[in-house]
């Protein structure tokens, strides 16, 4: 017995190696996609003056979540940029977003049908519960294979990361809709579709942003990682610190993530707020 192995690595290279044998026009099509739809936001969002960007958005802060974050949001993407580091930072946000969209894109419906089906939902809870646990890096592995090394392998493996607080939240704001309101729906003649959009997606929606919330602070943990495979922003800039051992430049970097963590969390969070007020 102690010269047996069950040979899971094995069966996983096989698997992945069959996949890129039969079905490798898909990851292109995938790899195509996200490529243009990163670097699309990435143009838009560097494009875009620097003194317009900083009032754009902090309007948007002040609006959704009061003048404080507008401040905050003022005085450090100035920061951010007088250190010299608003293109990485560009950079990182458009791998944020190109990965929540695609996060919310995928988990927001997968979230949805869960919910309505109980087997499902145990099917699909021991995987939500290993994408959640497993370590981030390990996730590069997978992501290089089928997209070599660049941004789009980083946007994979930041969405696989990002993805499990979607759609578990998603699912409990929809399990806790009161059985009231849905038989109050069946009672006016609701199809169900309507009964989802009209009752059941406006009650959970605050649940819902919570994990549009988490996931977001996930892939911008992500995406710094997954500057080892090529991705670039600011995840590029604390791998250099650390490899050159610049203490400076990683401070700096991480500073940098840091600022537009608070901003995004804060925007997600007052978003929330919003819509539960209203």
């Amino acid at each position: 017995m102690d010269g047996f192995r069950i040979p899971i690595g094995q069966h996983v290279d096989s698997l992945v190696d069959g996949l890129q044998e039969h079905v490798g026009f898909v990851f292109d099509w995938i790899n195509d996609v996200v490529y243009a739809t990163v670097m699309g936001i990435e143009s838009v969002l560097l494009g875009i003056p620097f003194i317009v960007f900083v009032v754009i958005t902090a309007l948007i802060a002040w609006k959704l979540a009061g003048k404080g974050v507008a401040l905050f949001a003022i005085i450090g993407f100035l920061l951010v940029n007088n250190i010299g580091l608003w293109q990485p930072a560009m950079q990182t946000l458009s791998l944020v977003l190109t990965a929540e969209i695609i996060t919310l894109l995928v988990g927001l419906p997968l979230g949805i049908i869960i919910a309505k089906h109980k087997g499902l939902d145990n099917s699909v809870r021991p995987v939500l519960d290993l994408m959640q646990t497993m370590p981030a890096f390990v996730y590069l592995i997978p992501a290089v294979m089928f997209f070599s090394l660049g941004r789009v392998p980083g946007v994979m493996a930041t969405i696989i990361f990002s993805m499990p607080p979607m759609i578990r939240l998603t699912s409990l704001g929809i399990k806790q809709v009161p059985n009231d309101l849905v038989e109050a729906g069946h009672a006016f003649g609701c199809t169900p579709y309507q009964l989802l959009v009209k009752v059941e997606l406006p009650h959970a929606l605050t649940t819902i942003m919570a994990g549009v919330n988490q996931s977001i602070m996930l892939a911008l943990s992500m995406v710094v990682i997954a500057a080892m495979i090529g991705a670039g922003g600011l995840g590029s800039m604390v791998l250099r610190g650390v490899q050159r051992v610049n203490i400076g430049l990683g401070f700096e970097s991480g500073l940098a993530v840091v600022i537009l963590a608070i901003f995004l969390d804060r925007i997600t969070q007052g978003l929330g707020k919003k819509k539960q007020e209203f």
